[in-house]
C-alpha cells in the first residue's frame, strides 16, 4: 500500500468518525453500518500430467485476511457513505518451482517464487438518492458481462464507477465503467486484457484497455421467472450483448424443474478479430435433497467466447478449471448435488459434475481438439458450538484434453470463517 493510499484511508476513517460523533442526522450512517473479518486458509495443489509440461506442479499454502466495512448513509434526500475492504495474503508454504497457483503474488523475477505477503486497501465512496446508489472507487462487480473472480485466497477487484437502480419494483438496473483491475494474486492495479485460455483464436492489435463499459437490466416477472439483458464493451477489443432467462417450475411438493437459458453475441471493436455466438442451456431437477442437472453449451463464429482476463465467464459450462468456450466448441454437462440437511445433517453438501467438449477448431490443418473435466466438491459448515460458521471445503478436479491444452489433477482445501465485528 503506497503512502498516498494510506493518507486517503486515514482521512476517510476520520471523516466517518466526525460524522458519527457530531451529526444526529447521521444516525443511519452508524446504525446501518456493518463490519466483518473473513479468515481464509487455502491449500492448492495442481499436478500437470503431460510429459512436456513446463512446470510439473503448482503447490502453495496461504492464509488470507479479508476485512470489510460498509457504512450506512447519512439522512436526507441524498445520503452519503463509504465502504472499505482490506485484503492481506500471507505465505505459509511455497517454492519457486511450485509457485503460480494464483494464491500468492510472485516476485517480478519469477525465479524467486512467491512473496511472503501482499495486500490491498480498497476505498469506495457511495451516494444514494431514492432507490438508486452510485459507487466510485474499488468495485467487485457481479454482472453477466463482468464477474469479479473470488476463487482463490483474495478476490479480484476493479477501479471504476457503478450505478445501481431499483426504482421500479422487480427491475434492477446497473451501469458504469471500469478503468483498471487488480488480479486475485496481485497488489497492483493495471489495465484490463482479454482471456486467451483454451483455443479461442482471438488476436488483437492492443495488449490491454483502460475502459470497460457495462449496462445490465434484470426483471423478475414472478417469484419463479426472471429475464435479463446485459451489455459489455472492452475498448479496443469487443462489444457483447447477452440475454438470459431463468424459470423454476414447481412440479409437486419438494420437487421442481429449473431452466437456465443464456445467449451472448460478441463482436470486435475494431482492434481485434472477436466474432462469437455462445448459447447455453441448463436444466436442473430437484427432489428433496437431490438435484440432477443436464447442460449444453455451443460456440460458433470466427473465435471463441470473449471476456475480461481473470474474471469468471457467464457460461453454463464455466467450471472449476475450464470454460469450454474455445472456437466452435460444443460441450455437455451432467451434474449431481446433494444437501445432507434432507437426512438431518445440515451444513453438509456434495456436488459432482462431468463436462465433455469436442469439435474445437485449432486452426490450419490440425485435427479437432477435445477435452473433458470432472469436478467434485464436499463442504461442511459447523452449525453450532464454539466453531459455529467455520466452513471446510475440499474441491477436486481432473482435466484431460486431446491435441491441445493441459492434462492435470487438482485439489483445493479451504477452511474459512467470517467473524461479524458489528
Amino acid at each position: 500500500m503506497d503512502r498516498n493510499t494510506r493518507i486517503l484511508a486515514t482521512r476517510l476513517f476520520l471523516a466517518g468518525g466526525v460524522i458519527s460523533l457530531s451529526a444526529p442526522a447521521a444516525a443511519d450512517f452508524i446504525k446501518d453500518s456493518k463490519a466483518s473479518l473473513e479468515l481464509r486458509n487455502f491449500y492448492f495443489n495442481r499436478d500437470y500430467r503431460q510429459a512436456n509440461a513446463a512446470q510439473s506442479k503448482q503447490e502453495e499454502w496461504a492464509q488470507g485476511f479479508l476485512l470489510r466495512y460498509e457504512s450506512g448513509f447519512t439522512e436526507g434526500l441524498i445520503g452519503f457513505g463509504f465502504d472499505t475492504i482490506g485484503l492481506l495474503g500471507v505465505k505459509l508454504d511455497s517454492s519457486p518451482d511450485r509457485a503460480g497457483s494464483g494464491l500468492l503474488q510472485r516476485h517480478r523475477d519469477t525465479r524467486k517464487g512467491a512473496q511472503d505477503e501482499y495486500g490491498e486497501l480498497g476505498l469506495t465512496a457511495k451516494v444514494r438518492a431514492s432507490k438508486s446508489t452510485l459507487k466510485l472507487g474499488t468495485l467487485l462487480p457481479k454482472l453477466p458481462t463482468v464477474l469479479a473472480n473470488d476463487s482463490r485466497l483474495l478476490p479480484q477487484t476493479f477501479k471504476g464507477g457503478q450505478l445501481t437502480s431499483l426504482e421500479i419494483e422487480g427491475l434492477s438496473v446497473d451501469a458504469g465503467r471500469l478503468t483498471q483491475v487488480n488480479q486475485r494474486d496481485s497488489s497492483d492495479y493495471e489495465d484490463m486484457g482479454i482471456t486467451r485460455t483454451g483455443a479461442k483464436g482471438i488476436t488483437s492489435r492492443h495488449p490491454d484497455s483502460d475502459s470497460f463499459d457495462f449496462a445490465s437490466l434484470n426483471y423478475k416477472w414472478t417469484g419463479n421467472l426472471a429475464t435479463g439483458y446485459s451489455y459489455g464493451h472492452l475498448d479496443n477489443f469487443y462489444s457483447q450483448h447477452l440475454v438470459n432467462l431463468t424459470y423454476v417450475l414447481p412440479v409437486t411438493t419438494g420437487q421442481s424443474l429449473k431452466t437456465d437459458l443464456r445467449f451472448a453475441r460478441s463482436t470486435d471493436d475494431g482492434g481485434s478479430n472477436v466474432d462469437n455466438n455462445a448459447i447455453g442451456a441448463m436444466f436442473t431437477y430437484s427432489l428433496g435433497g437431490h438435484a440432477l442437472g443436464l447442460g449444453y453449451q455451443g460456440m460458433s463464429g470466427d473465435t471463441g467466447y470473449a471476456y475480461v482476463n481473470g474474471t469468471d465467464a457467464f457460461l453454463v459450462n464455466f467450471v472449476q478449471i475450464g470454460d469450454f468456450a474455445s472456437k466452435d466448441e460444443k460441450s455437455w454437462q451432467a451434474r449431481y448435488d446433494y444437501n445432507f440437511a434432507a437426512i438431518g445433517v445440515p451444513g453438509l453438501t456434495f456436488m459432482t459434475r462431468y463436462i465433455t467438449g469436442d469439435n474445437i477448431d485449432l486452426g490450419g490443418n490440425r485435427p479437432q481438439g477435445k477435452e473433458w473435466e470432472r469436478d467434485t466438491d464436499i463442504g461442511y459448515v459447523v452449525q453450532s458450538g464454539p466453531l459455529k460458521n467455520v466452513g471446510v471445503k475440499w474441491r477436486n478436479a481432473t482435466v484431460r484434453s486431446t491435441n491441445f491444452g493441459s492434462d492435470l489433477d487438482e485439489n483445493r482445501l479451504i477452511v474459512s470463517y467470517t467473524l461479524p465485528i458489528w
